[in-house]
């Protein structure tokens, strides 16, 4: 099996890089390859306060293009600006937010991390020929789709990736990893670290581990020099 282990960059403090690793490597996939995002783009990010959602409102802003995030609450909007987010929305109303941004024309792409209770709505935010991305479940799973459904909304497309297909070989993997460390060493990826937590203590706080955060978490544990001396990720 190849590798994963990631040699972390020595002029980046080790918290900073472990931090940005799963979600980083997760926003990154999004925004070039299951939807390349480029100047110009209107991008709905669902949860943008969210951690995942933090990262991919940044990389988005980073490539040019204008970021529209929602949230349910302003503290969670003021995040979602202060990454970069031009327009934040409630659920709510979120498809007409869109709409009267874009004169009416949609979005280009949506990542839709909620789920059940978005997923009409992407359908009617979206613009001709749009795509709905959808990387999570918070409200529940995204019911059975009628592919008819997709061209009577404008032809558009829908996907459900997962990391592990983007990370397929070593090179693969550091090609990201390489990026995502670049963008943090010049101020264009800021990671925000939620908690920390030693690994004797993750059975003990499943909700933090898996996701019920709004930010990074770092787990603290021993990681044995490997033979060329640098340091490592661990996957627990």
């Amino acid at each position: 099996m190849p590798t994963r282990l990631v040699p972390l960059p020595d002029d980046i403090d080790d918290e900073t890089a472990v931090a940005a690793l799963m979600q980083g490597i997760t926003a990154h996939y999004l925004t070039t390859d299951t939807f390349p995002v480029a100047s110009g783009d209107i991008v709905v990010i669902h949860a943008a306060a969210g951690g995942l959602g933090q990262m991919i409102t940044q990389i988005a802003a980073l490539k040019g293009a204008t970021v529209i995030g929602t949230t349910s609450t302003e503290q969670k909007a003021e995040i979602a600006r202060a990454n970069g987010a031009a327009h934040v929305f409630g659920y709510d109303d979120f498809v007409d937010g869109v709409l009267e941004v874009t004169d009416g024309r949609g979005a280009s792409v949506i990542y839709d991390g909620v789920g059940a209770t978005t997923f009409d709505g992407d359908l009617k935010a979206l613009r001709t020929r749009g795509t709905i991305v959808v990387v999570g479940n918070a409200s529940g799973p995204v019911p059975a789709v009628d592919v008819n459904t997709l061209s009577a909304s404008g032809s558009l497309f829908l996907t459900r990736p997962t990391v592990v297909d983007h990370v397929r070989t070593p090179a693969e993997l550091r090609s990201r990893t390489d990026e995502i460390f670049d963008w943090i060493r010049r101020g264009d990826l800021r990671v925000h670290i939620g908690d920390r937590y030693p690994l004797a203590e993750v059975g003990y706080r499943p909700n933090c581990v898996y996701g019920q955060g709004v930010s990074a978490l770092v787990l603290t544990g021993i990681c044995r020099p490997n033979p060329s001396g640098s340091r490592c990720h661990l996957r627990h």
